[in-house]
């Protein structure tokens, strides 16, 4: 099923990013390897940020880190069962003298194509929320207090247009899946209240990247990787003054309904 992008959506800021704009910023990435997260892994590289990259699958992570390389972009990376709490907590504290700057919580899987609400099994609804919503709750429960504690950082979750109460997230089917990206996407709206909704320094968002060419998308898909991840590294790279909102759905740099 395809993802509904609104092109018509007009855009917040167009303007290009500054040269060097996240240079000494440090950028922690899920679902890093490939599609959208590794292509936000490359830009925000070529803004000067330092990129950390979380996957699952130790050669994809290999890769990943061996094309940032070639590009001169600094990196690492940790292969890590986003499913498992525990492993979260292990890559926190592995990387707890490290100064987090930039959480992209990008890593998700979709659902089987028969996972209608009734249809549902235990395992398939697990495996569908832990990655897509209980994975971004504990890398904030682990990573972002050091951002409050700062007062300055950005979280960008990739939810999804399926995960939308004003348009295709209520047309039924892919439960897990519908459902767990409406949750990141309040997930998104309750931790950006709590933290002031920017005013204290910490930034929290939620990208609609489209349907984008990801292992996930399809080759046919209408949008590239590099459009989908575009809006994520603008919200990572943007200029903060008293004008600037946060707390929302964004798509194309532009606020969209939830």
């Amino acid at each position: 099923m395809a993802e509904i992008h609104n092109p018509g959506a007009v855009a917040e800021d167009t303007a290009v990013l500054a040269e060097n704009s996240l240079l000494g910023k440090t950028a922690l990435i899920t679902g890093g390897s490939r599609g959208i997260g590794f292509a936000a892994a490359k830009q925000m590289g070529e803004l000067g940020a330092k990129i950390i990259l979380v996957a699952q699958d130790p050669s994809r992570l290999e890769k990943a880190l061996e094309e940032l390389e070639k590009n001169s972009l600094v990196s690492q990376g940790y292969a890590v069962d986003l499913a498992s709490a525990e492993a979260i907590a292990a890559l926190a504290e592995k990387l707890k003298d490290t100064e987090i700057n930039i959480l992209v919580n990008s890593a998700g899987v979709m659902s089987e194509k028969t996972a209608k609400t009734l249809r549902t099994e235990n395992a398939e609804w697990h495996r569908v929320l832990d990655i897509n919503l209980n994975a971004p709750f504990f890398m904030v429960k682990h990573f972002v207090p050091q951002m409050v504690e700062r007062r300055e950082g950005r979280i960008i979750n990739v939810s999804a247009c399926l995960g939308r109460f004003s348009g295709p997230g209520t047309s039924g089917g892919l439960a897990p899946y519908r459902i767990a990206k409406a949750g990141l996407n309040a997930l998104t709206k309750n931790l950006s209240a709590e933290l002031g909704s920017g005013k204290r320094g910490v930034l929290v968002d939620v990208v609609c990247p489209g349907h984008c060419q990801t292992d996930m998308g399809g080759p046919s898909a209408p949008r590239t990787a590099a459009e989908g991840a575009e809006t994520i590294t603008w919200l990572a790279a943007r200029e903060v003054n008293e004008t600037t909102k946060s707390g929302h759905l964004w798509e194309d740099r532009a606020i969209v309904p939830w």
